[in-house]
């Protein structure tokens, strides 16, 4: 992990670069730019980390074939995760599926309520490891994080208000209350979508709220919007019936944006545990496998470790594209 830059940034400056006309066929070739060579760099780096990840990943299924394990010495790992299937999917297909226990992870999980909060506590050193959705990853542009593997592509957020204050689209939302979770893909989404209703930010009342509290306000009636996700979205319909109205999701703005999910590390974590990344996404790969074939069973195992309904997990199931390690490949 030798520079700040992620592959967020990488393909910010590669799509400028398209749409611009400067690619390499391009009679004028300038010379890349020292940012341009750093997303080059990372981009090989990931590249390579993710190829061993899926190396030792397929050594560790031969194993198994020819009946002698692999061995590993244990490495404890600190990861952080959201509680819903965009963040925590994978990590719980890769414990209660067994595959960290393949790898010799040792993982203890530490449930958080967005990315920033889970990369604040990466950078006082609580956390090893977390999985963050697409607005998260501004601040590994920032350079506050690494990005190291690719998760899935998120669908679940959505700008939802109560029509009973009036709200039946976006431009309704000037003068109103509206929950956010500052740094969130949720936030991207309301942001895409003022700004294609031609309002601003400042037209509104912004209340800062992690995700709990904005499906309580909802519900409550303390607030007359929010931008958030699910599950806790579906929680808000179930609860205020025909009076909740969406008004926008990440659907939406397929054309302009991508929302991944990805897991991330930072720079000196990087650096001084390489194996142990390598060794946690060989079983994140597989876990992915796993998930794809079958998530009713993986919302059950997520359900039964957030202490939630299982009936409100899986009812999120296709709110993600969810990849596997073709994928990846690819």
């Amino acid at each position: 992990m030798k520079t700040r830059m992620s592959f967020s940034t990488m393909a910010v400056l590669f799509t400028a670069a398209a749409i611009s006309g400067c690619s390499p066929q391009s009679q004028s070739q300038p010379q890349p730019s020292p940012t341009t060579q750093a997303a080059s760099s990372t981009a090989q780096e990931s590249t390579e980390n993710a190829s061993q990840a899926e190396e030792m990943s397929t050594e560790v299924s031969s194993s198994q074939t020819d009946g002698k394990p692999m061995e590993f010495s244990p490495i404890k790992l600190r990861i952080a995760y959201m509680p819903n299937m965009g963040s925590a999917s994978a990590i719980i297909a890769a414990r209660d599926g067994g595959f960290f226990e393949e790898v010799g992870i040792i993982p203890e999980l530490v449930q958080f309520q967005g990315g920033p909060a889970e990369i604040a506590a990466m950078a006082s050193g609580d956390i090893d490891i977390s999985q963050i959705g697409h607005g998260a990853h501004a601040l590994c542009i920032e350079g506050q994080a690494q990005i190291f593997g690719l998760d899935l592509y998120g669908k679940s957020d959505e700008v939802i208000a109560n029509k009973e204050k009036g709200i039946e689209k976006i431009a309704d939302l000037a003068g109103k209350r509206v929950a956010v979770t500052a740094g969130t893909s949720s936030e991207i989404v309301l942001d895409l979508a003022l700004e294609k209703a031609g309002i601003s930010r400042e037209d509104l009342e912004l209340v800062e709220m992690d995700a709990n509290g904005a499906v309580t306000a909802m519900i409550s009636g303390n607030v007359d919007a929010c931008a958030s996700w699910s599950p806790g979205t579906n929680i808000i319909r179930d609860r205020m019936g025909e009076k909740a109205v969406t008004l926008a999701g990440n659907e939406d703005f397929f054309d302009k944006v991508a929302f991944p999910g990805s897991f991330i590390a930072t720079e000196g974590f990087g650096k001084e545990n390489r194996e142990a990344l390598v060794r946690f996404y060989a079983a994140i790969l597989k876990a992915m496998d796993y998930r794809k074939e079958n998530v009713e069973e993986v919302c059950r195992w997520l359900a039964a470790e957030i202490e939630a309904e299982p009936e409100d997990i899986l009812a999120t199931k296709d709110n993600y594209q969810w990849l596997v390690a073709q994928d990846i490949r690819k």
